[in-house]
């Protein structure tokens, strides 16, 4: 008995300076492994389509909702990780008011998967979408000039400042 309690001690002890040693070394900053290729192909869009298409691909039971929060929350979240310094591009307060747009709409989408409420799921595509196209818009250059299908967003989901592109010339998600 005597040996075990001894065991123990020596365990906590050495764990208790394991957990100081780490406490000495330098504050971990964030750091980035996928690109933001990466990020957009195998995150944020699966996440933005699960809401887009919820219209079509209504939950039906428990693990499907269940589902759908989980894509919710990972657009907002994946906002977050655009956020991140190393992760800007171009003018760095236009960018974190393009991925505000982001987090805004994919909170709202995962309040209404929470609930369980897909009227409110089906009332958010707009701003999904527009959260999409604003940022496109302004950091890829030949963002839609190849497709003529979509008109351009309506001015008052531009942000301040900016206008729609002349008639005619129309862009794609």
């Amino acid at each position: 008995m005597a040996r075990k309690i001894a065991v123990a001690g020596a365990l906590v002890a050495g764990l208790a300076g394991s957990a100081s040693a780490w406490d000495d070394g330098p504050v971990p900053e964030p750091e980035p492994i996928g690109t933001m290729s990466e990020l957009m192909i195998k995150l944020m869009y699966p996440a933005s389509d699960a809401i887009l298409y919820v219209e079509s691909r209504a939950p039906t039971n428990e693990v499907e909702w269940n589902e759908l929060q989980a894509q919710a929350l990972l657009l907002a979240e994946s906002a977050n990780l655009i956020m991140m310094p190393s992760r800007v591009v171009g003018d760095r307060d236009e960018w974190m008011r393009d991925a505000r747009l982001m987090f805004d709409a994919g909170a709202a989408a995962y309040e209404a998967a929470l609930e369980q409420d897909l009227d409110a799921l089906i009332a958010l595509n707009e701003q999904v979408y527009m959260s999409c196209v604003v940022c496109h818009r302004r950091t890829r250059p030949d963002y839609g000039k190849n497709y003529k299908r979509f008109d351009d967003p309506p001015a008052e989901a531009l942000p301040p400042g900016e206008e729609a592109s002349s008639a005619g010339e129309h862009r794609a998600p």
